[in-house]
């Protein structure tokens, strides 16, 4: 089974390239253009063969999730990361263009010397690697405890962009190996629920959102708070608020406090409706809710369907590729029909417990 699941990574991580950006070189060699050129051809130039790939890979990694999920005691977790670990370093963000804007963001401090919170990628109009790059008219948008970290893969990559690309991915890849870690610590099932489920996969690891590094600071400082840690807990949740301001409500959750917890995700769920109503509803932003897998161990297995069509709601851009009204129209069809379809789901699911709460009503 571990075969055929690294087999489905390898299939999902030369798949990532037939999205690649044209104008990106990762490797000057004659064999990077022979791996390039034919995906490149798929992907932009044979869309409906590249979406149906597309959806057939989504659907095998939820299977795959749903396996082990299911079957946790009979797998090493330690494996199935690092089979993760090894496809996803590799693999190109072909969902989205944020990664890029994390690595010149950095760049802009450690190599030119400005404060990226001043200055805007489109400043540094000379610089190569503005040819493959978005929203390089903003200036630095995340919390104060990000650029910091950033800072490290950004120096050490020396302005080689591939140097850059994989300690940046290693970078969230660590984040996600402590994640787990610290997880499997309180509850091993929910450590394989977090490490395999495809939203993880898909926007933490491949399109490395860095939600997923606030993730990662909310559960170690869970951790540390139920090991009686409490001040470097919370410190930690502080870290993990300065990485993305969307993760505030887990500065409340207590130990053994039931209504503290509740109103926490609660104020989770909120946040992330306000975001999707105020602004454009991006699939990353629930990668907050993984926060309370220790609270919650079964929140996520409830969504699935929801979360199903969160990753599914990136069809149009598969297909189509771009997002103008009609295909952010599609996206939000998508979406709502998947969060019904989960709704209907949940009450099939809970009847008995919504009868007998009518009942007593």
């Amino acid at each position: 089974m571990l075969f055929l699941f690294a087999g489905l990574l390898l299939s999902l991580f030369v798949y990532s390239y037939a999205l690649i950006d044209p104008n990106l070189t990762l490797i000057n060699h004659p064999l990077w253009v022979v791996f390039r050129d034919p995906l490149v051809y798929f992907g932009y130039y044979q869309r409906q063969a590249s979406t149906v790939i597309f959806i057939i890979l989504l659907l095998l990694l939820f299977l795959f999730h749903w396996y082990f999920t299911n079957n946790y005691k009979r797998f090493s977790l330690w494996k199935i990361i690092g089979i993760i670990s090894v496809f996803s370093i590799i693999s190109y963000p072909f969902l989205s263009h944020d990664f890029f804007n994390y690595i010149f963001d950095a760049k802009i401090l450690t190599f030119y010397g400005k404060n990226p919170y001043e200055l805007m990628p489109g400043f540094f109009y000379q610089d190569e690697w503005l040819r493959f790059m978005h929203w390089t008219h903003r200036s630095y948008p995340y919390g104060p405890a990000f650029l910091p970290i950033t800072l490290i893969p950004s120096y050490l990559g020396m302005n080689i962009f591939i140097l850059n690309f994989l300690l940046f991915k290693a970078m969230f890849i660590g984040f996600y190996l402590a994640a787990v870690y610290f997880l499997q610590k309180l509850d091993r099932r929910a450590a394989i629920v977090f490490a395999t489920q495809p939203l993880v996969l898909l926007e933490g690891l491949i399109n490395t959102h860095n939600d997923i590094i606030a993730v990662a600071l909310g559960i170690i400082g869970i951790y540390l708070i139920w090991e009686k840690k409490q001040i470097l807990g919370r410190v930690i949740f502080l870290l993990s608020v300065g990485i993305k301001y969307l993760s505030a409500p887990i500065l409340i959750v207590k130990k053994n406090h039931r209504v503290f917890n509740i109103v926490s995700l609660i104020g989770q769920i909120a946040l992330i409706l306000y975001l999707c109503l105020s602004r454009e509803t991006q699939p990353w932003y629930f990668l907050s809710l993984f926060i309370y897998l220790p609270l919650y161990p079964r929140l996520i297995d409830d969504i699935q369907i929801f979360f199903f069509g969160l990753l599914l709601s990136y069809y149009p851009y598969v297909r189509f590729g771009d997002w103008n009204i009609e295909k952010l129209d599609m996206k939000h069809d998508i979406i709502v029909f998947f969060t019904v379809l989960n709704v209907i789901y949940l009450i099939i699911k809970y009847r008995s417990y919504i009868f007998r709460y009518l009942r007593i009503k």
